[in-house]
């Protein structure tokens, strides 16, 4: 009972069982849509993974730096004498400061 006059019939016939299954296309069509023309599609899932990734990267760090910048005040705050010495190069009245730099060789 094979339709003789398709001419594409051949071809037809060289198809896998399952590929002919209308479920098994329509479930082909679902999955090619959802990985890549859907508005949450793969690739666009995995930007914003990496951007996910890389804020909180950024976020560990900015608050390794805060802890620094909060230690280093807090040394201020303590020794101001010290800080006024080194940071800005004062010295008592009647006091010399000698400033050693050390070279490279």
């Amino acid at each position: 009972m094979a339709n003789n006059n398709n001419p594409l019939q051949p071809l037809l016939d060289k198809v896998p069982g399952p590929l002919k299954n209308k479920y098994f296309l329509v479930l082909a069509a679902f999955f090619a849509w959802m990985i890549f023309f859907d508005r949450h599609d793969l690739l666009t899932e995995w930007r914003l993974q990496t951007t996910v990734n890389k804020l909180e990267a950024d976020k560990l760090y900015y608050i390794k730096q805060i802890k620094l910048a909060k230690q280093k005040r807090m040394e201020q705050e303590v020794n101001e004498e010290k800080f006024a010495r080194e940071r800005y190069f004062m010295k008592k009245q009647g006091e010399d400061v000698f400033i050693i730099v050390e070279e490279d060789k």
